[in-house]
């Protein structure tokens, strides 16, 4: 059967906008740490790399409070106006922060940050499913590929500009005023001839509560909430330590070790617009099993570049670097999403919404752990245990898809 023609609309512009920017502010003050540690008192290279990691853990902390509660947001204001003002309050915080005088006016900042920051991650993906019902699988995809875009762009601007001698307090700046400007897409007048279409009944906390305890008695739900957990730590987990590993490994500068984290965001950027282009609701599993198991061998051999250092020339060595984390970012990009939209689809009688919301609960934790993991294994073994880390977590990922998509007799 031909596949329809995709069509795009005011509000999947605007949630295309709001993934870049959500992306952009969460990379924003991990890339800027170092300036920031220096001008607010805790130099990283002096003992205050802790102090940088406790600001990460408060962001998240109030961002995975805030996830498990916007459901009960967007069933009060809709989701329309729920991703506008989730959109306000993280620009709000990350212009704020820009403008701190000390190290302990950034955690109401990040606070601010972090509430929005998870209404956004809960609302973001159902809000372009209700706009697309017929096909969410292509729609969903495209849209976390801007994720990608954000990230891209957050490398490579900010690593430049800072780079360029700009101070990371104008760069943050103007990364909160772009990001305050995105939320118009959502919050200005609506067209009468193209509303966005809002769930019209309105459901209240029991009704919550009483569809919470349905989807938590489905085993189908733990499994995909698992897969989640490996995913999201695979694909952050390496987003996250490519640019250190770089830098370390190979004793090169910060901005070039940058240019390798926007390798991986061109490759899931390129992965999810194909991936959501070719997406039906029967090859979903096929895509995550052969991407994973395809991208196993790609991060293995990436963990054992650095023993071709000094063997090979510079260059060549470069070349294999960036196209390796360019595969491996094709690799990974499908993981959030396509689990995501398969284990909506597969729970079909319960409600979408909230099945989005406690995925995207279990993949914040996946990547916060396997982050501190990958550090962890680097101190004790290196870098080449950094990245080691993620084929092995993609070994379980491949495994929780495998059973759940052809063993599981249980398909409740």
């Amino acid at each position: 059967m031909q596949k329809k023609s995709l069509k795009f609309g005011r509000y999947d512009f605007a949630s295309y906008s709001a993934f870049v920017m959500y992306s952009m502010c969460s990379l924003a003050i991990p890339l800027m740490i170092v300036a920031m540690g220096k001008s607010l008192n805790f130099p990283l290279d002096e003992g205050g790399m802790a102090s940088g990691g406790v600001l990460h853990a408060a962001r998240c902390a109030f961002m995975i409070l805030s996830l498990l509660g916007c459901s009960f947001i967007a069933a009060k204001i809709g989701k329309r106006y729920s991703m506008g003002f989730s959109i306000l309050f993280f620009g709000t915080g990350i212009l704020l922060c820009a403008l701190c005088p000390e190290y302990k006016y950034l955690f109401p900042c990040l606070i601010l940050v972090g509430l929005g920051e998870g209404v956004c991650e809960g609302i973001a993906t159902p809000f372009i499913q209700d706009m697309h019902l017929d096909e969410p699988e292509r729609y969903v995809n495209i849209g976390h590929s801007f994720w990608s875009v954000g990230i891209g762009c957050a490398v490579i601007i900010i690593g430049g500009l800072l780079s360029l001698g700009v101070h990371w307090r104008i760069i943050l700046g103007i990364i909160g005023i772009l990001t305050l400007l995105s939320s118009l897409g959502f919050l200005l007048k609506e067209n009468p001839a193209k509303r966005y279409p809002e769930v019209k009944e309105k459901i209240n906390f029991s009704d919550i509560l009483s569809q919470t305890k349905t989807i938590i008695n489905k085993k189908r739900f733990w499994l995909c909430c698992l897969a989640m957990f490996f995913g999201a730590g695979a694909e952050f987990g390496l987003t996250f330590w490519s640019a250190a590993y770089i830098e370390l490994t190979f004793q090169t500068s910060s901005f070039v070790a940058g240019l390798g984290t926007g390798a991986i965001a061109i490759g899931m950027f390129i992965g999810r617009a194909y991936f959501g282009y070719i997406a039906k609701p029967d090859n979903l599993r096929y895509i995550l099993v052969c991407c994973a198991g395809a991208t196993i061998p790609i991060t293995v051999t990436l963990a054992l570049l650095k023993y071709c250092n000094g063997t090979l020339p510079v260059y060549l060595i470069f070349i294999v670097l960036f196209l390796l984390l360019f595969i491996a970012g094709i690799g990974i990009s499908p993981y959030w999403p396509t689990t995501q939209v398969y284990g909506v689809q597969n729970l079909p009688d319960c409600d979408s919404t909230l099945l989005y919301v406690y995925y995207s609960a279990m993949g914040i934790p996946g990547c916060g752990f396997f982050s501190w993991l990958m550090g962890a294994v680097g101190d004790r073994f290196g870098t080449t245990g950094t990245i080691a880390v993620v084929p092995c977590c993609l070994c379980i990922f491949l495994s929780i898809i495998f059973y759940e998509c052809w063993l599981n007799k249980d398909k409740n």
